[in-house]
This record gives C-alpha cells, structure tokens and sequence, in this order.
C-alpha cells in the first residue's frame, strides 16, 4: 500500500487476496447489522461511523488482519482464541472471529454509542433567551479583594 487510501474500495484493493476476502467479510458483516454506517478511511484503515461516532475500524497487516476500537476487555471469554490488546483483535487473514461473535461486537458498539448520545444531549437555549451577566463586582477573586486591602489583607496577629 504504497498510495494513501481514500475509500474502502481503494484500501481493499491494496492489500494481499487472502487479507481483502476476509475484510469483505467484515465489510458486509458490519454493514448488515450497521446499514446506516457510514463507510470512509481513517487513520489509514476502513473505518464505520454512526451517528458521526467510530463505530469499528478494520484494517490488515502482512501477517494478520483486524478488528479495532471496541472494548476489547468486555469479551476476553469470547476471544480468548485471538490475539488482543487494548482496543483491538488480531487473526490470521484465513481464520476471521465467527460472523456472529463480529454481529455481536458490533450490535454492543452501536448500544453504547445509541446510550452515549442520550446521556450527551442537552438542550440548547432558544437564541432570543438572554443571557445572564454577573453585575460588576460579583463572584471576584479572594486574591483581588485581598490585594485591595478588603478581606483582613494579610491580617496580622
């Protein structure tokens, strides 16, 4: 992979044949339990965005391919066969995790980014609400009162 990808399309055209099968796999995995994913390239791997939000990374390298951006810690039983760090599965190009431990991770990944965004919104005020302004003077600093002589200034016993 000499030239930087821009799409997924170009990304899986550079990589070897055993390696762009199993990311097609992946692909149509994730885009069937994710349709409104959107797809694009992001540091230097296929990416999948929901709600603007990395859903899941997949990429490949010469020995291995894989999975990244998930809690990888939350499955340590299912993936114990594979090798893991934090955020991230490999595996031989010719050994995928089964499609349905993939349905899973990703099923799990569009939860938390679903539970994340409603515990984010917040209501915006309406623009013709006013805003509210200290009056001069209120909520000044200790250190300003003090170095004005008010508050004991350095009180001495």
């Amino acid at each position: 992979m000499n030239a930087k990808p821009t799409d997924i399309d170009g990304y899986l055209s550079a990589v070897p044949d055993d390696a762009r099968a199993t990311l097609e796999k992946l692909r149509r995995t994730i885009k069937a339990v994710a349709p409104g994913a959107v797809e694009s390239v992001s540091y230097g791997v296929p990416t999948f965005k929901y709600q603007g939000r990395p859903l899941i990374y997949i990429g490949a390298a010469k020995n291995h391919c894989a999975i990244y951006g998930m809690n990888v810690g939350a499955y340590q039983d299912e993936l114990a066969a594979y090798d893991t760090a934090k955020g991230t599965i490999r595996f031989p190009p010719n050994e995928p995790p089964p499609k349905a431990l993939v349905k899973k991770l990703v099923s799990d990944r569009l939860a938390e980014i679903d539970a994340a965004a409603t515990g984010r919104k917040r209501k915006k005020p309406d623009p013709g609400t006013p805003v509210r302004r200290r009056p001069p003077g209120e909520g000044e600093s200790v250190r300003a009162t003090r170095a004005e002589g008010g508050m004991d200034a350095g009180a001495s016993t």
